[in-house]
Parts: structure tokens; C-alpha cells; sequence
């Protein structure tokens, strides 16, 4: 799994119907210690309701069409879950309820 903030939401009115539906985000890798943006772009289908400013987890390759939103989808990369704080050597560098995005 690997760490990114969502910074935008992707709309696309004509696609494959296998994705009709499905919510495109738009992610920026981060660095966990800083949480600062590492100018790495994607876009990820969201399977757990994220919204733009929340600090994700997404997952890659064959692994993205393992959700229950994206089984048997076209997906390269999936949100599969929204942080709810990181913590490094005791100390906490993020909990979503004190860093407001």
C-alpha cells in the first residue's frame, strides 16, 4: 500500500461502462514524515468514499481490482482506505482529527 493525499476529484462523462459510476480521485504521493507532496500523480478509483484533502492508502496493479467496487473493473489503482492517523518511532506526524486539510 502506499501513502498519497487526494487533491482533486477526475470526471469523465464517456468511459467503459464497467466503470460508470465509479469515483475517480486524483492523488499526490507523500512522504509520511513530512506528509509533503512528492510531485508523483495518479489517478485511483475511490472504493471507501474519500474526499479530496484526506490522506489515503491506494493499492497498485492486480491488486486495485480486489475491492468489492472494483471486481472485474479496469483498474490500475484503487483507494482502500482513508488514514486515520501515522505514528513513527512514538510519535505521531498526522492524526486526521488535528490536521485539517
Amino acid at each position: 500500500m502506499i501513502l498519497a493525499k487526494v487533491i482533486g476529484n477526475v470526471v469523465s462523462t464517456c468511459k467503459e461502462p464497467k466503470i460508470e459510476g465509479i469515483k475517480f480521485l486524483l492523488l499526490e504521493k507523500i512522504n509520511p514524515t513530512t506528509l509533503q507532496g512528492q510531485g508523483d500523480y495518479l489517478v485511483a478509483m475511490d472504493s471507501v468514499g474519500a474526499g479530496t484533502g484526506e490522506v489515503v492508502f491506494y493499492v497498485a496493479g492486480s491488486s486495485a481490482r480486489m475491492t468489492a467496487v472494483t471486481e472485474g473493473k479496469p483498474s490500475d489503482a484503487t483507494i482502500v482506505a482513508i488514514v486515520d492517523a501515522i505514528e513513527i518511532d512514538g510519535a505521531y506526524v498526522f492524526q486526521k482529527d488535528r490536521n485539517d486539510s
